[in-house]
């Protein structure tokens, strides 16, 4: 059993204010004596809170145009690879982690030429795009062994594209039992890595450019 002692080391405190008026640190863990009290009417649902998702439906990082100019995928290249998630480069195309994962190690690749139509690509970008993919899935295989993935390209901003103006294609890596409860009715994605760490090991993993 755990005494009050116990409980005031582990930050258990009821959501009353102290004698002074002030609430109880922010770091504190806080139990409503009355659940009627905090949230919604109580019902038989349980609930998974992740504001951190508002930042994506708001659209956060998303070009305010179609230009060059505001296209992230044109700035990233130009950047830091960790800061900007990039495992390769190509001579004309690079591959870059989603900042907004469906799985853990969810790549894309993409031309460094702000291009928005698959026929937009010269001959030698289509080639390349089709040999980054094929090497993002042997890498992504040997570090995380999925068993499938899923490839493609969403044309265009009615086909789903998030940024439809700069060309790329998504290597998803599928596990198992991946498409549970969570993402289906929760709308959340458990992802058991972080990026920084996906990214290192991918890049490491890497082939050296011949």
């Amino acid at each position: 059993m755990m005494s009050d002692d116990d409980g005031a080391r582990t930050g258990v405190h009821d959501a009353t204010a102290t004698s002074d008026g002030a609430m109880p640190d922010d770091d504190a863990l806080v139990c409503a004596d009355d659940p009627a009290a905090f949230g919604p009417p109580e019902d038989s649902y349980q609930r998974l809170w992740t504001p951190h998702r508002m930042v994506y439906i708001g659209g956060q990082d998303k070009p305010s145009d179609a230009t060059e100019q505001q296209c992230p995928f044109c700035r990233i290249p130009r950047g830091d690879d960790e800061q900007g998630l990039v495992v390769a480069r190509g001579r004309r195309c690079y591959v870059v982690l989603n900042l907004y994962p469906y799985n853990s190690g969810h790549l894309m690749v993409l031309p460094y030429r702000h291009v928005s139509d698959y026929t937009d690509l010269d001959e030698a970008e289509t080639a390349e795009l089709a040999a980054m993919t094929q090497t993002a899935m042997r890498v992504s295989r040997a570090v995380h062994a999925p068993a499938g993935f899923n490839l493609g390209i969403n044309q265009g901003e009615v086909a789903g594209a998030g940024i439809a103006a700069h060309l790329h294609q998504h290597v998803v890596p599928r596990w198992t039992g991946d498409a549970n409860f969570l993402p289906i009715v929760a709308r959340t994605k458990s992802l058991p890595e972080l990026l920084a760490d996906t990214r290192r090991k991918l890049a490491d993993a890497w082939p050296a450019s011949p």
